[in-house]
C-alpha cells in the first residue's frame, strides 16, 4: 500500500504488525498463543477508559512505556516480569514499577553493560529486582534481549515480557510507540502553549528507537516538521565498529522482527558498538526501518568521539549532564542549527541524564589521554 492510499504516516502497522516490508512476528511456535494473547489485551485496554487514565501524562518515556506494559500484564494474570536492558534505564523503570505493584522482577543485562552502568544496576538491586548478567555473545543489549527470549519461552505461563524499545514481534514496537508517544504528544501541547506553533525540526538518538519513535509518531503527518534520527557510528562507519543499523546494514530479522541489521555476507549478526549502552544494538526498530525508505525521517550519525564531545559541550554550556544517548543527538544539533534561521524552532530529545555515564566518560578520556 502507498503513501498515497494510506494518507499518513501514523496508521502503521497493518494487522499483522507490518510496517511496509518490516515489522511482524517471527517467533517460535510456543510463544505465539501469548503473542496472540498479548495482541488482544493491547487491543481491550486501548477502548478501556480506566486503563488510558491510570496510563495518561505519567512522566518521562521510559517509565510511561513501562507503567503501560505492566498494567497490561496485571489485566493479564502476569505475576512474573521479564525486561532486558542496555544502559539500565529501562531495567530501573521496570524495577520501579514491579515494587510498586509487589510483582517478581528480572532483568537481564550483558557483563559489559553491568560494568559500565553501575549506578542503574544498583538502583534496580535497590529496588528488589534480581540483575541477571549475560556472559554470551557480545555481552550487551542484543545478548540480553536474547536471554530475556528464552526465558520467555520456557516460563510463558506466568512470565510477562516487558520490553523496552520499539522492537520485538507484533504488537511490541506498535505498543511501545504508543505508550512512549507521550513525549511527542507533550511536545506538541507545550510548543504550542510557549510559541504558538509546531516545532521546525525534532532530533533524537536512536538504538531501537524508541524515544525517537515517542517524539517523532505524533509528528509524521506535520510535513513542515524536519524530523532527524541519529545512530550510533561508534568509531566511524568505514571502520565496521559501530551500531549504524540503517547507514551499515541491510534487511533480515532478529527478536521476532524484520528490520535493518548489521550482518555479514553469511546473514550472521555482527558485533554493534558504541560508546553508549543504551545504543550499542545491531538493529533498529521496524517502524524505523519504514520511515527511512519512506524518506519521511532523515537518519543521520554520530561517532563516539563526536558524542563525548557533545556530552562535555552541552554539560559545560548548559549545566545539563546529558546521558551518552541523547549526546549523539546533541552532536548534530550542533552541525544542523547554524544552518537553520534564527527564528528556527529545534526539539532536540535528552532521553536521559549522564550521571550513570560519568565513570565510562572518565574512563574513556582517560585512556585517551594516555
Amino acid at each position: 500500500m502507498t503513501i498515497q492510499q494510506r494518507n499518513s504516516y501514523r496508521t502503521g502497522p497493518d494487522e499483522h504488525g507490518h510496517f511496509g516490508i518490516y515489522g511482524g512476528r517471527f517467533v517460535a511456535e510456543t510463544l505465539m498463543p501469548l503473542i496472540l494473547e498479548l495482541e488482544a489485551a493491547y487491543a481491550e485496554a486501548k477502548k478501556d477508559p480506566q486503563f488510558q487514565a491510570e496510563l495518561d501524562h505519567t512522566g518521562a518515556h521510559k517509565v510511561n512505556n513501562v507503567l503501560g506494559q505492566i498494567l497490561l500484564a496485571r489485566r493479564m494474570g502476569k505475576d512474573r516480569v521479564i525486561a532486558e536492558t542496555g544502559a539500565g534505564m529501562h531495567g530501573v523503570a521496570t524495577a520501579t514499577l514491579c515494587a510498586k505493584f509487589g510483582l517478581h522482577c528480572i532483568v537481564y543485562m550483558g557483563v559489559v553493560d553491568v560494568e559500565r552502568q553501575k549506578p542503574n544496576v544498583l538502583r534496580m538491586k535497590a529496588l528488589g529486582a534480581e540483575v541477571r548478567p549475560v556472559t554470551s555473545g557480545s555481552q550487551t543489549l542484543k545478548d540480553a534481549m536474547n536471554e530475556a527470549l528464552r526465558d520467555w519461552v520456557t516460563n510463558v505461563a506466568d512470565t510477562f515480557y516487558c520490553i523496552g524499545t520499539v522492537a520485538g514481534p507484533h504488537p511490541y514496537p506498535m505498543m511501545v510507540r504508543d505508550f512512549q508517544c507521550v513525549i511527542g504528544n507533550e511536545t506538541r501541547e507545550q510548543m504550542a502553549r510557549a510559541e504558538g506553533r509546531l516545532p521546525d525540526s525534532l532530533i533524537a538518538c536512536i538504538g531501537g528507537g524508541s524515544n525517537a519513535m515517542g517524539l517523532f509518531h505524533p509528528f509524521l503527518d506535520d510535513l513542515d516538521v524536519e524530523i532527524y534520527g541519529v545512530e550510533a557510528a561508534g568509531h566511524g562507519l568505514s571502520t565496521g565498529m559501530h551500531a549504524a543499523s540503517l547507514a551499515g546494514g541491510r534487511p533480515g530479522v532478529l527478536h521476532g522482527n524484520r528490520t535493518y541489521l548489521l550482518m555479514d555476507d553469511d546473514g550472521q549478526i555482527k558485533e554493534a558498538h558504541s560508546i553508549s549502552a543504551g545504543l550499542d544494538y545491531p538493529g533498529i526498530g521496524p517502524e524505523h526501518a519504514w520511515l527511512s525508505d519512506l524518506k519521511r525521517v532523515k537518519y543521520l550519525s554520530a561517532t563516539n568521539e563526536e558524542a563525548l564531545a557533545a556530552f562535555q559541550l552541552c554539560s559545560r554550556l548548559e549545566g545539563i549532564i546529558p546521558a551518552l544517548e541523547p549526546a549523539h543527538a546533541l552532536a548534530r544539533v550542533i552541525e544542523l542549527a547554524p544552518q537553520k534561521p534564527k527564528d528556527h524552532l529545534m526539539v532536540v530529545n535528552l532521553s536521559g541524564r549522564g550521571d550513570k555515564d560519568l565513570t565510562s566518560v572518565a574512563e574513556y578520556l582517560e585512556r585517551r589521554s594516555h
